[in-house]
C-alpha cells in the first residue's frame, strides 16, 4: 500500500531546503557571501538525505524526480505527487521568507527575495545553458552515487557537495536553481520580472535532469554494482 508520509517528508524536505538555502540569501549573503549560501544549501540538502531519504528518497527537486521516473524507478502517478508536494514546500517557505521581510523587519540582502533571474550578469541563452548543465551534473550524482549499492550509506555526501558546487558556479550568475520548486516560490512572491523569467528555471533544470537519466546508464555498471540507477531514492509505484 502507498505511503503517504513519503510525499509529507517531500514536502517537508522542500520546505527546509528552501528556507534554509535561499533564507541564507536573503538574510546573510551581505555578510557571508556566496559561500554562505552555498554551504548552506549543501548542508542542509546533505541532513535531509539522511532525515527524509529512509521515507521518499529525498528527492526533494523535481528534476531529482524527472530523472527517477525517465530511469524506471517510479511510476507517472507518484512522480506527479512527488512534484505537487515539492511545489508546495517550496512555496510556504517561500512566503514564510517573505513574510519576514515584509513584517518581521527583516532586509532582503538580494533585492529580490532570492530569486533567479538573467540580464544583469548572463542572458537568455547563458542562463539556459548553465542551468542544463548545473542540474545534468547534480541529478548525474544523484543518481550514480545512490545507485551504487556499496556507496549509498554516503550518498549524502556527494550530493551535498554537488549542490554547493552548482552554487559555487552559478550564483552570481542567475542565482542558481537546479531545481524548478526552489525558483517557483519565491518568484510567486515577488511577482514581476523573477516571475515573468520562471520558464527558463523550470524547463532547463528539468532538461539537465533528463540527460541525466540517459547519462547515469552508461556510467553505472549495471547488474554488477548492485542496484541500477537511481533505486536507492526511488519510490515503490503508488
Amino acid at each position: 500500500m502507498d505511503d503517504p508520509r513519503r510525499y509529507v517528508a517531500e514536502f517537508l524536505g522542500s520546505l527546509l531546503l528552501i528556507f534554509f538555502g535561499v533564507g541564507s540569501a536573503v538574510f546573510a549573503r551581505v555578510q557571508g557571501g556566496v559561500v554562505v549560501v552555498a554551504l548552506a544549501f549543501g548542508f542542509t540538502m546533505l541532513a535531509l538525505v539522511y532525515t527524509m531519504g529512509p521515507l521518499s528518497g529525498s528527492h526533494i527537486n523535481p528534476a531529482v524526480t524527472l530523472g527517477v521516473l525517465l530511469s524506471g524507478k517510479i511510476s507517472p502517478l507518484g512522480a506527479v505527487a512527488y512534484w505537487i508536494a515539492q511545489f508546495a514546500g517550496a512555496t510556504v517557505a517561500a512566503f514564510v521568507i517573505w513574510a519576514l521581510t515584509r513584517w518581521g523587519d527583516v532586509v532582503d540582502q538580494t533585492g529580490a527575495l532570492g530569486t533567479n533571474g538573467y540580464g544583469a550578469h548572463i542572458n537568455l541563452g547563458g542562463a539556459a545553458v548553465l542551468e542544463t548543465v548545473l542540474t545534468f551534473l547534480f541529478v548525474l550524482v544523484v543518481l550514480v552515487v545512490t545507485g551504487r549499492g556499496e556507496h549509498a550509506a554516503f550518498a549524502g555526501v556527494p550530493i551535498g557537495l554537488a549542490l554547493a558546487a552548482a552554487h559555487l558556479v552559478g550564483l552570481t550568475l542567475d542565482g542558481t536553481s537546479v531545481n524548478p520548486a526552489r525558483s517557483f516560490g519565491p518568484a510567486l512572491f515577488q511577482g514581476g520580472t523573477a516571475l515573468r523569467q520562471l520558464w527558463v528555471f523550470i524547463v532547463f533544470p528539468l532538461l539537465g535532469g533528463a540527460l541525466a537519466a540517459l547519462a547515469a546508464p552508461l556510467i553505472l555498471r549495471r547488474g554488477a554494482d548492485g542496484p541500477g540507477p537511481a533505486e536507492r531514492v526511488a519510490t515503490p509505484r503508488p
